[in-house]
């Protein structure tokens, strides 16, 4: 660590990551982590909640999630760094709130793969059964880790097959589909789906809404493209690009898929919000029924391979976060340690994490739903804190010249942060406690480095003089604070 803070290595390579992605690149990474059908396990949830309107529900989460994606665009054109919410809500509020987002952050990249992997390891348990599903998902953790310290370019076209594999099995769900409705009818009517289908009542707004809360959490892990800011060639504007487009596919995609099966659900929203078990197999059991095995067998098996390159895209984010508050010193300094670009010392922590806590999840019959109820709250009150950083940096800060722009800068932001403080609210109790606790952790720990700081400072007035920010102790702190 004596090394670590020296101006010669933050102006060599020691710190640099390589720029190598292409635009394609960046989609397949934002794609593989949302992954293309990400719905299919919260269909019958959510048209149980929306009382049948669930493609509504996607079109008006697409909206909701279109402020944070357009958020992200303003804010790594102006800070195009690997930190991501990390870079952006220290640049527009300070370092202090840029520690709180990347902190609350961590508990989305780290964890969303976890959430990803034991999905893998289900479905492989589910086909080979004389292994149990946590030595499967702890395989899958190690061939993606492999794949992602090869290097970010060689796991984006790995990536990319498996992306493709995943478009062609969501095509042939599609075509089947239509072919089954123009040869047998639809199983309800064909506006249902955004209107709702009857069977509790007329439509209402309010079970939309509600609906609206838990279908945005589909969309988390578009947002990983920004960590990838430094690794871009082109400059930042490819990244905003990207970001926009990933979000609008993905809402393309969840439109389509849920509409189309929606028609082919021979079970009523009454009865599936009569019966949740029925609800977490009802995109199963709808195209089952339908199509027939063969498809459910396919889509299965897509699925189970899309979690764990799902969760690829998630550990390479969780990689850069961390390596972006290492070199920052927000974190140890040996996570911005890079080789041949890649940071590697950053990926192999963020694999151990996530390797951790998938196992333990995987080893446990509830291990799932208490992973799945804490991830979500970190990456929503990232969102929030992004959205603030857009009004501190334009608005407050005027941190580029020129006019404010008050849509661009202040009323999208604003209604952005409304849309995901809703969301927070919206969660389960469980999610709000294990995030306010994680929060409680993360400000223990920056009245820890201030106090730090603030001392080595006071030495450092006192007439002991270090050379270029290479104190030991508190004196290596990052630019800026």
């Amino acid at each position: 660590m004596s090394h670590s803070g020296t101006a010669a290595e933050e102006a060599g390579g020691e710190q640099q990551l390589r720029r190598s992605l292409g635009f394609r690149d960046l989609v397949v990474y934002g794609l593989l982590f949302i992954a293309p059908m990400a719905p299919v396990g919260v269909f019958g949830t959510l048209d149980a909640k929306s009382h049948g309107a669930v493609a509504l529900v996607y079109v008006v989460a697409t909206i909701a999630m279109a402020f944070t994606a357009f958020s992200y665009a303003q804010m790594v054109r102006v800070v195009p760094q690997a930190g991501s919410v990390f870079a952006y809500a220290r640049a527009g509020l300070g370092d202090g709130a840029g520690f709180v987002a990347g902190w609350m952050a961590m508990l989305d990249y780290v964890l969303i793969p976890a959430v990803a992997y034991l999905f893998s390891g289900i479905a492989m348990e589910a086909l080979v059964p004389e292994v149990s599903r946590w030595v499967w998902t702890a395989i899958a953790v190690v061939v993606t880790t492999l794949l992602n310290l090869w290097g970010v370019r060689a796991a984006a076209r790995v990536g990319f097959l498996v992306l493709a594999m995943e478009i062609v099995v969501l095509v042939v769900f599609v075509v089947a589909a239509i072919v089954v409705l123009a040869r047998d009818g639809a199983a309800r009517d064909w506006l249902s789906p955004l209107s709702g289908d009857g069977t509790q009542g007329a439509f209402a707004l309010s079970a939309v809404v509600g609906a609206v809360s838990v279908a945005v959490l589909s969309y988390l892990g578009f947002d990983a493209i920004a960590t990838f800011a430094e690794e871009v060639t082109g400059g930042s504007a490819k990244v905003a690009r990207a970001l926009l487009f990933c979000l609008a596919l993905a809402g393309v995609l969840f439109v389509a898929q849920t509409y189309l099966v929606a028609l082919l659900e021979p079970v009523s929203s009454a009865e599936l919000a009569a019966d949740p078990e029925r609800q977490g197999s009802a995109f199963y059991d709808a195209v089952d029924t339908s199509v027939g095995t063969w498809l459910h067998d396919l889509v299965a098996v897509s699925k189970a391979i899309g979690a764990a390159f799902a969760a690829l895209a998630g550990q390479a984010a969780a990689g850069r976060l961390l390596f972006a508050m290492g070199r920052d010193r927000r974190l140890p300094g040996v996570l911005s340690r890079t080789d041949s670009g890649v940071p590697r010392v950053a990926l192999l922590v963020s694999a151990v994490i996530t390797m951790a806590a998938a196992v333990w999840a995987a080893r446990r019959d509830d291990g799932l739903d208490h992973l799945v109820s804490v991830v979500d709250v970190g990456a929503l009150t990232a969102f929030t804190l992004l959205h603030a950083s857009v009004v501190g940096w334009f608005v407050v800060r005027r941190g580029e010249e020129g006019p404010v722009s008050w849509w661009r800068h202040l009323l999208i932001p604003v209604l952005g942060a409304a849309i995901t403080i809703a969301v927070i609210v919206e969660a389960s109790g469980a999610a709000q406690v294990v995030g306010a606790i994680w929060l409680a952790v993360g400000l223990v720990v920056l009245a820890v480095q201030w106090r730090r700081r603030r001392d080595a400072g006071t030495k450092t007035g006192g007439g002991t003089k270090t050379g270029g920010g290479t104190g030991t102790g508190g004196g290596t702190g990052p630019a800026g604070v």
